[in-house]
């Protein structure tokens, strides 16, 4: 050891004496003296990380699925509120509701639906569906801000600046924050 200078090795004689490694070392050592044992931590590693995965797409998922649920808090802040019943059920309705969302979208991400669409044309979902755990957080939180504020008759550019700090605020509260690491690196697109 000493004429190789082995770090990580250490070697003893005697009583309570043997060869002891570091356990990267060790486990290839392990590795080259039983196939059979490399294929089992291969084996096991990979089960691990595929659980691992899925309980973070999970998690991702459920906070997504939420964040749908509550935008009818904010649709029908919008419906009650900005849309007169004659044009309930028409196409202009729907641009209604679009620019309300683009509201919300402007506020957090700094881009309109249309804008990240063009932005990015491969991809399968849309700007919420790429967002991280934390944005999905405050995603929730803005809609029903944004539902409230419509209540209260806040005009649209009022709204959007009010949201945005908000949401520059939250963003950097839990991006910071070490309750929310388990959030850091969910998955974020489930398609």
């Amino acid at each position: 050891m000493k004429k190789t200078d082995a770090i990580g090795l250490q070697s003893k004689a005697g009583k309570n004496g043997g060869t002891y490694a570091h356990k990267d070392i060790a486990l290839a050592f392990c590795y080259w003296i039983s196939p059979p044992f490399q294929l089992y931590v291969i084996k096991e590693f990979q089960r691990l990380k595929t659980e691992e995965n899925d309980l973070k797409s999970l998690e991702w998922n459920v906070k997504r699925i939420l964040t749908k649920i509550n935008y009818r808090i904010h649709t029908d802040a919008v419906k009650e509120h900005l849309i007169p019943p004659r044009i309930y059920n028409t196409k202009q309705a729907s641009y209604v509701f679009a620019n309300e969302a683009d509201v919300l979208n402007l506020a957090l991400f700094g881009i309109t639906a249309k804008e990240w669409r063009e932005a990015n044309p491969n991809a399968k979902g849309n700007v919420r569906d790429e967002a991280t755990a934390e944005q999905l957080v405050v995603l929730s939180n803005l809609e029903n801000l944004n539902a409230e504020f419509i209540k209260d008759g806040l005009s649209q550019d009022e709204r959007l600046q009010r949201l945005n700090e908000i949401a520059i605020y939250q963003m950097k509260l839990l991006v910071s924050s070490p309750v929310s690491n388990p959030l850091k690196g969910l998955k974020k697109g489930l398609g």
